[in-house]
Parts: structure tokens; sequence; C-alpha cells
């Protein structure tokens, strides 16, 4: 029952991670970057501290804080203030295809870190995956590998790295507790930055303000646990897999929302990437038997 449990909490989170490229480019040119980070990151943490002192959540171990610094580093401070730079240039969709290529890295992660085994198949369905990103990508007419473009890939990058640095947090505590931990963290370490986006944080109007709400409460706070929920009960081959769903419902709703009209080469790769997922997911159960 948990691993269908898994499986529906990795898939509400495809489409709210989705839902964050286009609410990102409605909130971060008048933000800012960095004034974008710091109110989702705190929003997000409001809402998760008051959730886990209602759950009677648990203080961190000392032992753990390199873990928890390290997650608050890479999956929420660095993450977020990469991306909201980058996609002050970059499409809503292009950034989520971009992104997309984040589970190569976690797996490559943990190959080095937790020596999880990673089947020839399953490396078949990445490799699918990703040809169907990177189709997607050179359907996209009008970016150029630019500054901003770099800048999204070292987004992805960083976010790769976090999602298996979750596992040894989550074999102690709880999905809203590392969650919790890691939001506190990336909000600490963003603070210091804020004084470089006041203005653009303080005169922004309603419309921005309920975009950044909206990340924090939603792809952030419940985003965050509900994926911490998962990687601890899916293998991380498997479990990030899921986020190559994310560019196809990312370029429908920046379809939707910005008028950003994908076109049919990109709805061609988008529908690889889904093979490939289906590869390593199959790759997967087969190896559980």
């Amino acid at each position: 029952m948990s691993r269908h449990g898994a499986v529906w909490a990795g898939l509400a989170v495809v489409v709210l991670w989705a839902s964050a490229f286009p609410a990102i480019q409605v909130a971060a040119p008048a933000m800012g970057a960095i004034g974008l980070s710091f109110a989702r990151l705190a929003v997000a943490t409001v809402a998760l501290v008051a959730f886990a002192a209602i759950t009677r959540a648990r203080l961190p171990r000392p032992r753990d804080l390199g873990w928890i610094a390290a997650c608050g580093f890479f999956g929420m401070a660095a993450y977020q203030l990469l991306l909201n730079t980058g996609e002050l240039a970059v499409p809503a969709g292009t950034a989520s295809i971009i992104v997309a290529a984040a589970p190569l890295v976690s797996v490559a992660v943990a190959r080095v870190l937790f020596r999880e085994r990673v089947s020839p198949v399953m490396i078949a369905g990445s490799a699918i995956a990703l040809g169907g990103v990177a189709f997607v990508c050179l359907a996209r007419t009008g970016v150029s590998l630019s500054a901003s473009v770099w800048i999204v890939v070292a987004a992805m990058v960083v976010q790769g790295i976090y999602h298996p640095l979750q596992r040894p947090l989550l074999a102690r505590y709880s999905s809203v507790e590392v969650a919790c931990y890691a939001m506190v963290a990336g909000t600490v370490m963003t603070l210091p930055l804020v004084p470089f986006d006041l203005g653009g944080l303080l005169g922004a109007g309603p419309g921005p303000w309920l975009a950044a709400v909206y990340l924090g409460l939603l792809p952030s706070a419940a985003g965050f646990v509900l994926w911490a929920y998962a990687v601890a009960r899916m293998p991380v081959v498997v479990s990030t897999s899921l986020l190559y769903l994310v560019p196809p419902v990312a370029v429908l709703i920046a379809w939707v929302w910005l008028g950003e009209l994908p076109v049919p080469a990109e709805l061609l790769g988008g529908a690889v990437v889904i093979v490939g997922v289906a590869v390593i997911s199959w790759a997967a159960r087969a190896r559980r038997r």
C-alpha cells in the first residue's frame, strides 16, 4: 500500500513542481530572483513549522545538522536562486526541460554515496528519457546557450544533488520533519541576500505576491513533504525518474497560463520522456520481483 501511496505522492509532486515554472515567470520580474526566493522559502517555512508544531515534530539531532545544511543549501537556497535568475530570460517550458535532467545527477550521486544499484535497463530508460528532454530542447526556437541557460543548468545540477541527500535523514525522521528542517535551513541561508532585492520585494503588486504565496504553500511546502514521502519509499532511480514527467506538464501549464504555445516537436519529445519513465519503472519492478 505504501508503494502505491508513494507513486501517487510522486505524481502530485510532478503537477505541483510543473506549475512552479510559469508561476516563477509571473513573480520573478517584479520581485527579483532573490526577493522571490526568500518570499517563497519564508512562506513555506512558516507553513511547515506550523504544521510541524501541530504534529509535534522532533527537533533534529546535532549529528544530522550537516546533512540538513547540505539539503537546505542544494535543494532550497541554491536551487531557488539559480532557477529564479535563469527564468528571468529562459521560458518556463524550456527551464522545466533543462531541470528534468536532474534525475541523472541524482542517480550518479546515489551510486557514489550510497552504492545504490543501477541496472543496464534503468540506464537505458534514463537515456531514452534524456533523449526526449534533448529533443524538446532542440524544438524550442529562439533559445541559445546563453548565460541564463547555463544558470538553469546549474539549478538542475544542485537539484539533482539534493534528492539523494535526503535519504540518510528520511531513515531517522518523517517526511514532514525533513522538509521542515531543509526549508528552515534554506531560508536562513537566503536571508543575508534579501537587501539586494528589497526594493522589488516591497514594491511588488498583488499578482506577483499571490504567485509567490502559491509557490511557497503548494510547490514548496506541500511539494517537498510529498516528495520526501515518495523518496523514502522508492529507490532514488525510480522516484527521481518521475521528474521526467514535469516538462510535458509544465509545457501544458505554461501554454494555458502564459500563452507559451508548444510546438509539435515538444509534444513528441514529451511522449518520449514518458516512455523512458515507463522503462525505468518496469526495470525497478522486475528487479524487486
